[in-house]
């Protein structure tokens, strides 16, 4: 922290327009906390420190003073003697004492710079004895925080593409009652004839992986018990053999298929759970649904169970209409299916992307660095999948990169409007940041926490701009970036600052080599200084004016190398 200070305010308002003597107010020394002053949270505030000495006021004088700050006034100080009639601090003729004088205002461009003056009155005995002179006491105004890069982070929208997925083919085979005998007619309905066709395909198809056929069985809940629990598996072994001789088929030739270890069969005996479902799923009477339920379950055995069920008046409704559903075996081929290649999916996107899914389709969008390319398939996405809010969110993304603000919002608030989302709202957020809406961004990015390490770095950008540097650091994460870098020094940490902008992709770009020319002059290096001010000014010419009249440099306006950078 750097302190300046003048002998005595008697000594400056000596050349004033009424001189006073030496022995009213003198040698009055002050801090300026901190010179050159600074700007945070868009505001300058002001500090002074003002220490009057043992018999520096007399008894019955005061004086006025008022700081300015270039061309605006703040508000006055009084520093009042011990007799003296008016309002202010009172200073003791002995020992003498202190007072801190501070005041806060909003930060403009004139205030970059310029410099913090006193002027002032001295009174003694209520009359005016002098005018204090106008007087430098620091400068003004570092505004590094404004260096601050609003680079604000979107989110797109990611893919649940899998280029391998588990699937299933399914088949039933139904059965007569008491009976695990497959009949010619259940092999060719329709479902059979679609797992013999996918049998067929699964063998040419390189794409199709076989893991396991698994078959279940079941009996129908009339009947004794143990007889179902045999029947069931029987009927499973049965679905097994007539599934292995489809698989052996000449046409089919499937190999998976005709192996005995592709199989696990299960026999479940009576499934009641099935009976219940298909129950309330039936056109039976409500009231009987429920009366036939409660009688079932009342019985504590199976034989109880099924003596139950015969004494129904509705059991023929049950035997012609539910039975028969609960005699088979269910066949599921779990198999992997292999999609497209990423060659395949871009020239499918570019001949028939109709036939896409949604995932596909975002999915092919992260194989090219092409924005025209990428604001194509996520347009195409949009059209098709109108339901899903990502093709609307990552269309906008596009729109952000290619810097279209406007555009983007829209259509960031189209996708939030087809389902209410913490992405787009980390968007939408990222919007308001750049137009400066602060507040407004702060609210979306409360409402997108978990959206992604987005969300905690546009809070960062914020926190840099509210002048809360050590939430900044902490928002910005492990990630070293310009922006971490910036707030670390902004929050006293010159060597960490350093470090991180020196580990970051932007360590050689002008705002880097700017940035690291300032982490310098604050370890007064004026060697490291005038070389990276000199690598950033050959990279942004602008930044040589912005230099001369920086105020983190003030302290080498006298020395020649520095000058010879910057002008």
């Amino acid at each position: 922290m750097k302190k300046k200070g003048i002998k005595s305010i008697a000594f400056v308002a000596a050349a004033g327009l009424m001189a006073t003597s030496c022995d009213i107010v003198r040698d009055v020394e002050y801090t300026v906390v901190p010179s050159p002053l600074e700007m945070h949270n868009d505001s300058v505030k002001v500090r002074i420190d003002v220490m009057v000495p043992e018999k520096g006021i007399k008894k019955n004088a005061y004086a006025e003073i008022v700081p300015m700050l270039g061309d605006k006034p703040l508000k006055p100080v009084t520093i009042v003697g011990e007799k003296a009639t008016a309002n202010g601090a009172v200073i003791p003729y002995k020992p003498g004492g202190k007072v801190v004088y501070e005041d806060i205002v909003a930060y403009t461009p004139d205030l970059e710079v310029s410099e913090l003056k006193l002027t002032g009155e001295v009174f003694k005995k209520g009359k005016a004895k002098g005018y204090i002179d106008e007087g430098k006491i620091a400068d003004a105004t570092i505004i590094t925080p404004y260096l601050v890069d609003k680079d604000f982070r979107v989110i797109m929208a990611k893919d649940a593409f899998k280029r391998v997925t588990q699937e299933k083919q399914i088949a039933e085979i139904n059965y007569l009652k008491g009976s695990p005998v497959v009949r010619s007619g259940e092999k060719v309905d329709q479902d059979m004839k679609d797992l013999e066709a996918f049998m067929i395909r699964a063998q040419k198809n390189p794409k199709i992986k076989i893991n396991a056929i698994n078959i279940t069985a079941f009996a129908s809940i009339e009947g004794e018990e143990t007889k179902n629990n045999t029947l069931s598996e029987n009927r499973a072994k049965s679905a097994k053999e007539t599934t292995m001789e489809m698989a052996a088929k000449k046409n089919v030739a499937n190999e998976a298929g005709q192996k005995d270890a592709s199989y696990s069969t299960v026999g479940k005996g009576e499934d009641f759970e099935g009976f219940k479902k298909a129950l309330k799923a039936s056109e039976m009477d409500e009231g009987d649904k429920d009366r036939i339920l409660r009688i079932l379950e009342m019985q504590q055995t199976a034989s109880s169970r099924e003596q139950a069920i015969r004494d129904l008046s509705t059991y023929l409704y049950l035997d012609k209409n539910i039975f028969p559903a609960q005699r088979r075996s269910e066949i599921v081929v779990d198999f992997d299916l292999t999609g497209y290649t990423d060659e395949e999916l871009t020239a499918l996107s570019k001949s028939n992307i109709d036939t896409m899914t949604v995932e596909e389709v975002l999915f092919t969008a992260t194989l090219t660095d092409d924005m025209n390319e990428k604001l194509r398939l996520y347009k195409e996405a949009e059209r098709m999948f109108p339901e899903d809010y990502r093709g609307a969110n990552n269309v906008g993304g596009v729109y952000y990169m290619q810097n279209k603000m406007a555009e983007a919002k829209t259509q960031f608030e189209k996708a939030n409007a087809i389902e209410e989302n913490i992405i787009s709202k980390n968007n939408l957020a990222a919007i308001a940041g750049a137009k400066g809406e602060r507040q407004k961004a702060k609210d979306l990015l409360g409402e997108a926490n978990g959206a992604g390490d987005e969300v905690s770095y546009n809070k960062g950008i914020l926190a840099i701009q509210d002048g809360k540097y050590d939430a900044a650091v902490s928002n910005f994460g492990s990630e070293d970036t310009y922006n971490k870098a910036l707030a670390q020094l902004l929050n006293k940490n010159d060597s960490g600052a350093k470090t991180t902008i020196e580990n970051s992709e932007e360590a050689k770009t002008a705002k880097g080599y700017y940035l690291k020319a300032i982490i310098a002059s604050r370890q007064d290096n004026i060697a490291e200084v005038n070389k990276n001010l000199s690598a950033a000014i050959a990279q942004d010419s602008s930044l040589k004016a912005k230099a001369a009249r920086d105020r983190e440099f003030i302290d080498y306006h006298e020395n020649a190398a520095f000058m010879a950078v910057v002008k």
